[in-house]
C-alpha cells in the first residue's frame, strides 16, 4: 500500500499530544484544528483562531483536560480508508493535493480521529505530562497561541 512520503521525524509523545490538544481546543472553544503548529521535543507551539481571549480558568482547564486524557491511557490506533469511505467527521482540507487515495486515520480512543502519517505513541499514558509554558493572544488576528512541553 503506497502512502504519501513523509519528511518529518516527529517526537511521538509531543506529536500525539498535538492531536489531543487540537481536539481539546475544538471541544472547549468550538474552533478548528490548529492553523500553525511547531511540535518539537524540547517545546512546542500551536495557534488557533478563537472568538475570544481565553481566561486564566480556561487556560488551566486546557492543561487539566490534557493531563486527564493522558492519564486515561487511551489507545492510539490506525485505520486505513479510501477517500470514498472516510468517516463524515474527517476533513481532507489539509491534505496535500497529491495525497494518496488511501488515507491513514489516527484514532485516540473515542476522543479524536484525523488523517495523519506521523509517528505516535501506542497509548496516551506514554506521552508523559503536558505542561503549558505560556500563551499569547493576538486581538487583531483573534489568534491564541499555546506554548507547551511534554515532560
Amino acid at each position: 500500500m503506497l502512502l504519501n512520503e513523509h519528511n518529518k521525524d516527529e517526537f511521538p509523545p509531543a506529536h500525539t499530544a498535538e492531536h489531543l490538544l487540537n481536539q481539546t481546543m475544538i471541544r472547549i472553544f468550538g474552533c478548528e484544528r490548529s492553523y500553525n503548529a511547531h511540535v518539537e521535543r524540547k517545546k512546542s507551539k500551536m495557534s488557533f483562531y478563537l472568538d475570544h481571549k481565553p481566561s486564566r480558568q480556561e487556560e488551566k482547564e486546557i492543561e487539566r483536560r490534557m493531563n486527564a486524557l493522558i492519564d486515561e491511557d487511551l489507545p492510539v490506533t490506525f485505520e486505513f480508508v479510501t477517500r470514498d469511505n472516510l468517516p463524515e467527521e474527517i476533513s481532507l482540507d489539509r491534505l496535500p493535493e497529491d495525497a494518496s487515495d488511501t488515507i491513514r486515520l489516527v484514532r485516540i480512543g473515542d476522543y479524536d480521529v484525523c488523517p495523519c502519517i506521523g509517528k505516535h505513541v501506542r497509548s496516551t499514558s506514554q506521552i508523559g505530562r503536558f505542561e503549558m509554558l505560556g500563551t499569547n493572544w493576538d486581538e487583531q488576528e483573534r489568534s491564541f497561541r499555546v506554548r507547551f512541553k511534554i515532560v
